[in-house]
């Protein structure tokens, strides 16, 4: 899965203690800047993704967004975790004017997107697709922990709740021990607290690597001290249905896997929460992203299907390497 990698590779052992797992369907990298701390910052954050994983998991059947009532169109009470959930995505939507909608849930289920993606078959027989427009972000409403969907609605958080999980653990967990701190969720990366010096090395990618494994094709180093970067990829978490490659990001104007002009977008910003909802809305404009993220000063890099790399707002160009590569799809 392309994703940003490196993080933890990037930082010199003796600055910082680091763990490797997987929750949340994804693989989580945990760094800090002193080692001794590395064990409560562990449990700190295995137990914070449990509790976003029981509140927000559209594929567990226990979960409290699973439990939703959403046959009847009035108000219901939501625990305040989830309620901040819903507001870091209704957030999104309207920040990225419904390019990332939390209304997807029944589209993504439709193309075969129904549990966690380790479960789902690469191939297998022809689907109907068809276009369909989501129900809409403005159709939910969200007052404190009240929460009202339409009838039949179902919420998928799944594009933004782990770069808001990201910036929420990283800043308890910095907090709480009083150290620097990088959490990345599946290449959605939050770091917080006194960054290390010359700050947090992160080596951005378009081929998934491991942080100690030497880069494959294009990559750029970069560094951030605050904030967040997030990488969206139509090469990752895709599969066929007959002659159809789909993926997961979603157009809400189709309720279709969007075009595959960008194989990856890479995103920094005050937040991962930002970066995630930038590089996911930039995947679904295509093209009009380069527009949009530059007159938004984001510093982005764009990688198209032939692997050509495009960067914006302030990206610092002349730390990528080996962009004569033959890229690997």
């Amino acid at each position: 899965m392309p994703r940003p990698a490196g993080a933890a590779g990037e930082v010199a052992a003796e600055q910082a203690g680091t763990a490797s797992w997987r929750a949340l369907g994804t693989l989580v990298q945990l760094v800090v800047t002193e080692p001794a701390r590395l064990p409560d910052a562990r449990r700190l954050l295995q137990g914070d993704l449990a509790e976003v994983d029981a509140a927000c998991s559209r594929f567990r059947a226990d979960s409290e967004i699973r439990a939703l009532r959403t046959d009847t169109g009035r108000p219901t009470q939501v625990s305040p975790l989830l309620a901040e959930a819903i507001a870091v995505a209704l957030r999104a939507a309207r920040l990225t004017e419904g390019d990332v909608d939390p209304t997807v849930g029944a589209a993504m289920s439709a193309i075969g997107y129904d549990r966690d993606f380790e479960h789902i078959k690469t191939s297998g027989p022809k689907i109907a697709l068809t276009v369909r427009s989501v129900p809409g972000w403005r159709e939910v409403h969200l007052e404190g922990q009240s929460l009202t969907v339409p009838a039949g609605v179902q919420l998928d958080l799944g594009a933004t709740a782990k770069a808001w999980a990201a910036d929420r653990s990283a800043a308890r967990i910095a907090a709480r021990l009083g150290c620097g701190v990088l959490v990345s969720l599946g290449g959605d990366i939050a770091v917080a607290g006194p960054a290390p010096d010359g700050g947090w090395r992160i080596r951005v990618q378009d081929v998934t690597g491991a942080p100690e494994d030497p880069p494959e094709g294009p990559y750029a180093l970069i560094a951030i001290r605050d904030g967040g970067l997030a990488t969206s990829s139509t090469a990752a978490r895709r599969w066929q249905r007959g002659g159809d490659v789909l993926h997961h990001i979603l157009d809400p104007r189709t309720g279709l896997p969007a075009e595959p002009v960008w194989r990856t977008v890479s995103v920094t910003a005050g937040s991962c929460a930002d970066a995630n909802a930038a590089s996911t809305a930039a995947v679904i404009r295509g093209r009009r992203a380069l527009g949009w993220l530059a007159r938004l000063g984001l510093p982005a890099r764009l990688v198209d299907a032939t692997g050509a790399v495009f960067t914006v707002g302030g990206w610092p160009a002349e730390a990528e390497k080996a962009e004569s590569e033959t890229a690997q799809k």
